[in-house]
């Protein structure tokens, strides 16, 4: 088990050999085969996450595996399925006790790689835009941070659905990433975002799409750069706030009133404890989509558990293009 003893970065990690945990009732011993990176792996071992666990803990909020034992009153799963797991942390281990609850079968073509890079990003960027945002077919859709891993889902699934994509990123070479990935458009933002450059950053959208504006606009950066995206949207827009690794952003009120637009609020975490249901629906919809080949996890990088370190700075330095998963033998 990959263990935060204290708050810290990546560095601060020790990786320690524990007993094997043995599931409860209505839990599910998983032999973890991949374990999905995020952006708040990196925030949960230093405090700054909506959730602080007691420590020593593991973070990892994503798994896939197989089912190693089952407990009491578990229906349904049996040693040997194949399934993914969500579990907010714990996941860099060899062996995580889950609540059945959280446990979700996959289907037999979908590799351990792919389901456990799947749920974090392509169910929040599914929920954001099939439920908060309900991105209809020849929509436009601005993506921020749109060569991560919930802008390349947010991308795929647009493209799904009918829309028409532009991919706000940093660097050229994320542009082009974003348009194999099937980019209509591709915007390349500064990385000092002073007033200028908050104005030439609405014209260069305003470009694109006219005066008719962008309709939803999908911010997981935050920051200053959110404003100028804002400025840009369409009358009955949707701004949606995924996320704020850029700061959490200082919205001037009038915008919303002179678009008649909302700013809606994404948290797929919750949602799904408070929905399962309809969780579980989307969950279905989301596979249904894997199989298909419309959506595909884009896995960049590799990591084994003992160089995980390696892949949370891969991950907080914002040199990721798509996915990056810790793998175990």
């Amino acid at each position: 088990t990959l263990l935060s003893t204290f708050p810290g970065g990546p560095d601060s990690l020790v990786l320690k050999e524990m007993e094997t945990p043995y599931p409860q009732s209505g839990e599910i011993l998983v032999k973890v085969k991949a374990a999905g990176v995020n952006f708040p792996d990196t925030l949960i071992i230093k405090d700054l996450y909506q959730i602080k666990p007691r420590r020593p803990f593991a973070p990892g909020g994503e798994i896939s595996g197989v089912i190693a034992a089952v407990g009491a009153d578990v229906n349904n799963f049996s040693e040997g399925d194949r399934v993914v797991a969500i579990l907010g942390f714990g996941g860099f281990a060899t062996h995580v006790v889950v609540p059945v609850s959280q446990v979700t079968k996959i289907p037999d073509t979908m590799s351990f790689e792919d389901a456990a890079c799947l749920l974090f990003t392509y169910c929040t960027s599914h929920y954001a835009l099939r439920d908060r945002a309900q991105l209809e077919k020849n929509e436009t859709l601005l993506i921020t941070g749109a060569a991560g891993g919930v802008g390349v889902a947010a991308i795929e699934i647009a493209k799904a659905i009918g829309a028409k994509v532009i991919a706000a990123v940093s660097s050229e070479i994320k542009a082009d990433f974003c348009k194999e990935i099937g980019a209509d458009e591709t915007i390349i933002y500064p990385k000092n975002m002073d007033r200028d450059s908050q104005k030439a950053l609405s014209g260069k959208v305003k470009k694109i799409v006219g005066t008719s504006g962008v309709d939803v606009v999908y911010d997981s950066v935050g920051g200053n750069y959110s404003e100028p995206f804002l400025r840009a949207i369409a009358w009955n827009g949707r701004f949606l706030v995924v996320g704020f690794p850029a700061g959490i952003p200082k919205i001037p009120l009038n915008l919303p009133l002179l678009k008649s637009c909302q700013i809606v609020g994404v948290f797929w975490g919750s949602f799904t404890t408070r929905y399962p249901a309809q969780h579980q629906k989307y969950l279905s919809e989301l596979f249904d989509l894997y199989e298909d080949g419309r959506i595909k996890p884009r896995i960049t990088k590799s990591f084994p558990l003992k160089n995980a370190a390696q892949a949370l700075f891969y991950i907080s330095e914002r040199k990721a293009l798509g996915k990056a998963v810790i793998t175990f033998d």
